[in-house]
């Protein structure tokens, strides 16, 4: 069967410290630039349990959680696929 209705697939939303990001440059070392919906440039950091199993590359959409303590940077915590991320984009979420 295939999945393809046209419907909406259930996708997962940011949670209150979490927002919907853009990764614009890869730094190497796990380390990759984020343009976050708020309009800030952050240090996104890969989190081992991501890093070999989840590739992200430039132009990807990505969840961030902004650290606490240092609000320039964060961690990437889910990776949207294309299909993901053009139907965000058809639902506002992002630009």
């Amino acid at each position: 069967m295939s999945d393809d209705s046209g419907g909406r697939k259930p996708l997962r939303m940011p949670d209150e410290n979490q927002q919907f990001a853009v990764v614009t440059n890869m730094l190497g070392g796990g380390r990759v630039e984020v343009r976050c919906a708020d309009g800030k440039e952050r240090m996104g950091r890969i989190p081992g349990r991501m890093r070999f199993r989840t590739w992200i590359n430039e132009g990807d959409v990505v969840l961030i959680e902004p650290w606490d303590w240092q609000d320039g940077k964060g961690d990437i915590e889910w990776r949207y696929d294309e299909q993901d991320a053009q139907q965000l984009r058809e639902e506002g979420h992002i630009e």
